[in-house]
């Protein structure tokens, strides 16, 4: 999801033109840059949920306990609606596999009026519901949760259908992340920037995240009970379409100028990614082919015809992303339904399973609903605290977007998202999940969810790594949930090492780290003091990680550095080939650390310190298994590769220490031995054959 605020901070909104082939910029209205295209996608999620109240999830904790005992096998929602009103009537059937024990009461979630709310307020009224053919004999309800008792029990481990019809009208109380569960409007605008021409006409469309699919149907509303099919037929006034997840299986003609739209989607999907968009739509399709995967249809239901030609050149890249997040991550999910979008003014976009809801076509608010695909919609967090799961990685997505297609702004992007990142000291990690607006913080869920992602890329050094990474999440956990836990060990796999202290420093810790550099340099020897400091240190005490240095030298010449900062303070050695006249931090923005001081030359640091570090004896050299080294004190032998990449650590014991190299590929290594206060006790160059 992704909510558009354009009153805030427009100096850190970016323009680059669209990228359609053989098909120049449509012009934009006066007021917004031609073929402006919005590179800060979090920033435009704000506003929606800072607007929106604090809400706590709809059921009670007893009547949670009682959905419990079942587990939803299927939804086919068959309403009506008209694209000019909340009412809503019809049946939805549940088919549900029952618990251990036998089942005497079905408990879901929908829509009640408060009490004490005046004659005529908006409520779902329950007229029956239906359990194995027989009628309940009663349905009790208290506030949004609803419980039918069973005519006659359902046996453990059965197949158990539900059938329960209703009418009424939805709520209009701005009750999901943006909007209502279902939201009408008689107006829409061309674009989502502040004066954008407004025209005339009717919608009705879903939005159930996190808390309001019973705002528009009777479900269960918990995350880790994904359905594993669904249907949605939607019968409606001609000349309206309804869009829905999966495959437009047939539209029916009915009476009195009526028609149904019968959709069908047979992959799993959680409740809040259920959806209907209904409006006198004009379709547009085009198709992705990604490599390795049958093609995908992009169909979008849009406005009208000037709407197309709007924004046809934008909706155009869509299919480019998909064959690019195919490559990346794993062939699209869903290619054997579709892809694509309805449009509704909701100031954003919301990740409807393979047919997202969008407010406008902007570059980087396509990637970001998309990328959801995979990240919070093939794979679903398991619970609101573990959103970044979800949010962090669609925000990624349009990283990845940006260096695919416009490699010159992706940098742009990652230094304002790192600048907006620190802007909050907290925690990614969710505690209180009843707060919408905690929820989907843009600062912590979007922004600095997407710095962590991409430290995590840092982290592992290797693209091949990451991506497998992200490919084996999606391959073990698809069509389910997933924890931050479950991605800690498959980063942990492909890291080779515990990762344990990444996530508590980066997920659950808070604040960021500042980097204080002093150097001084003697002869080929240069020193290198690090200092530390952390925003929250009640909070994280310190940040453990690799810091990349970019050596300049007298001749124009630079060489980058990769260090690993083990303590507050931390001295480092280095030989090098020329005379530096500049060090830089972290150059190419991979740390979420705040901006420190210029490092300075100090001619109080011992340049000598480095050339007395021992060249160190080591054999056999070249290698195969072992590689001995000379007789020292207890350490800590780092090994890096050709590249500078750390391809090994180990802690040696006091006496003739052994380094295990069996596991290394066959080169050129660089081996440094660093002693418990992170002293430089000696190095050497081996070769492993």
């Amino acid at each position: 999801m992704r909510f558009l605020f354009y009153a805030l901070a427009f100096s850190c909104l970016f323009c680059v033109p669209g990228r359609v082939a053989a098909q120049a910029p449509l012009p934009a209205p006066a007021g917004r840059p031609a073929g402006a295209i919005d590179l800060n996608a979090g920033l435009l999620c704000a506003a929606a949920h800072i607007r929106t109240a604090q809400r706590t999830a709809t059921a009670s904790v007893p009547h949670r306990r009682k959905m419990d005992r079942y587990d939803v096998k299927y939804y086919k929602l068959d309403l009506a609606l008209e694209n000019n009103s909340l009412n809503v009537a019809g049946s939805v059937w549940m088919r549900v596999r029952v618990g251990a024990q036998a089942l005497d009461s079905l408990a879901f979630e929908l829509y009640k009026a408060p009490a004490g709310s005046p004659a005529g307020a908006a409520t779902l009224l329950i007229d029956s519901v239906v359990v194995n053919g027989r009628r309940s004999p009663g349905i009790r309800r208290a506030g949004f949760d609803a419980t039918a008792a069973l005519a006659q029990p359902a046996a453990a481990n059965s197949l158990t259908d539900a059938r329960i019809y209703y009418h009424g009208t939805a709520p209009s109380g701005n009750s999901a992340a943006i909007g209502n569960g279902l939201s009408t409007r008689d107006s829409v605008h061309l674009d989502t920037y502040r004066g954008a021409p407004t025209f005339a006409y009717n919608l009705t469309w879903s939005l159930s995240e996190p808390f309001s699919a019973h705002e528009w149907f009777p479900c269960k509303q918990v995350l880790t009970d994904k359905a594993d099919s669904s249907d949605v037929w939607v019968t409606t006034t001609l000349p309206n379409k309804v869009g829905s997840n999966g495959v437009l299986v047939r539209t029916v003609p009915l009476p009195n100028n009526k028609v149904r739209y019968e959709w069908k989607s047979r992959h799993p999907i959680d409740y809040y990614l259920i959806s209907v968009s209904v409006a006198p739509y004009l379709e547009y399709v085009t198709t992705a082919h990604p490599a390795g995967s049958p093609a995908v249809p992009i169909v979008s239901y849009v406005y009208n015809q000037n709407y197309l030609n709007y924004w046809q050149a934008n909706i155009a890249q869509t299919a480019g992303f998909i064959e690019n997040y195919s490559a990346l991550v794993g062939l699209y999910p869903f290619a054997n339904e579709k892809y694509g979008h309805t449009t509704a003014p909701i100031y954003g976009g919301m990740e409807h399973q393979t047919m997202t809801t969008e407010d406008g076509f902007e570059f980087t608010l396509n990637a970001h609903e998309l990328f959801h695909q995979w990240f919070g919609d093939n794979v679903t967090c398991a619970s609101w605290e573990h959103i970044w799961l979800n949010e962090s990685f669609a925000s990624y997505g349009e990283y990845l977007s940006l260096q695919a297609f416009r490699p010159n702004d992706a940098r742009i992007w990652m230094d304002f998202a790192h600048n907006i990142a620190l802007q909050n000291q907290g925690t990614i990690y969710v505690a209180d999940t009843t707060n919408v607006g905690r929820i989907f913080d843009y600062y912590l869920t979007y922004k600095k969810g997407a710095g962590v992602v991409h430290m995590l890329r840092y982290l592992l050094n290797d693209d091949v790594k990451f991506f497998r990474a992200l490919r084996t999440y999606q391959t073990q956990y698809g069509g389910s949930t997933a924890r931050t836990a479950d991605l800690q060990r498959i980063f942990e796999a492909e890291a080779g090492r515990p990762l344990g202290y990444f996530f508590q420093q980066w997920f659950t810790g808070s604040g960021y780290p500042t980097f204080n550099v002093t150097w001084n340099q003697g002869g080929s020897s240069l020193v290198l003091r690090v200092n530390e400091t952390v925003s929250q240190p009640t909070s994280t005490p310190f940040f453990d990680t690799d810091v990349d240095y970019r050596l300049t030298f007298a001749n124009g010449t630079t060489q980058t550095v990769r260090l690993h900062q083990t303590t507050a303070t931390q001295t480092f050695a280095l030989s090098v080939g020329g005379t530096v006249t500049a060090i830089t931090v972290d150059p190419n923005q991979w740390i979420l650390d705040a901006p420190g001081p210029t490092p300075v030359r100090d001619n109080a640091l011992l340049a000598a310190r480095a050339a007395s570090a021992t060249a160190l004896s080591v054999y056999p050299n070249p290698c195969h298994d072992q590689l001995l080294l000379p007789a020292t004190a207890a350490a800590t032998a780092e090994v890096r590769d050709a590249t500078g990449r750390l391809v090994l650590r180990q802690a040696l014991a006091s006496g003739q220490p052994q380094l295990a190299t069996h596991a290394l590929a066959p080169g050129l290594y660089q081996l440094r031995l660093v002693g418990k206060q992170s002293e430089l006790i000696g190095q050497a160059r081996f070769m492993k054959e």
